[in-house]
């Protein structure tokens, strides 16, 4: 890469499994998802910037990795329904719990994405006013 041309932005995308149990208390009475149940949950961190010409990256995985291992730690083989602010742990809400843990740690994070199934999942990219 020539050091005169704009860096390029690219966006990286780095996956984070976790077992957990939940159920949802405000669903319909009628709603299996009322009762507690489990999933074997994947979390996507997006991260996005410019490649840093002398490295060659936009930001190291490792980085990412030091950085979500508490948050895993926090939720991995848990009842979502007893961590403090998932009280009521939806994909959706579990996203902004995990954008509110990484923002501060990882300025470049663009979006949280929370897969509940193979076919199920959320995506959320912080607050817009």
């Amino acid at each position: 890469m020539d050091p005169r041309d704009p860096s390029p932005h690219l966006e990286l995308v780095t996956s984070f499994t976790f077992e957990a149990s939940h159920l949802l208390p405000h669903a319909p009475e009628y709603s299996k998802c009322r009762r507690l149940h489990g999933h074997s949950w994947k979390v996507e961190v997006h991260v996005t910037g410019a490649v840093d010409y002398e490295t060659g990256w936009v930001m190291d995985y490792d980085e990412i990795k030091v950085a979500y291992a508490p948050v895993c730690d926090s939720l991995d083989h848990r009842n979502l329904n007893d961590i403090d602010g998932l009280e009521n742990p939806t994909s959706e809400m579990i996203a902004v719990w995990i954008w509110e843990r990484l923002v501060t740690k990882i300025p470049q994070l663009t979006c949280i994405v929370v897969h509940e199934t193979c076919t199920a999942r959320c995506a959320y990219s912080g607050h817009r006013a």
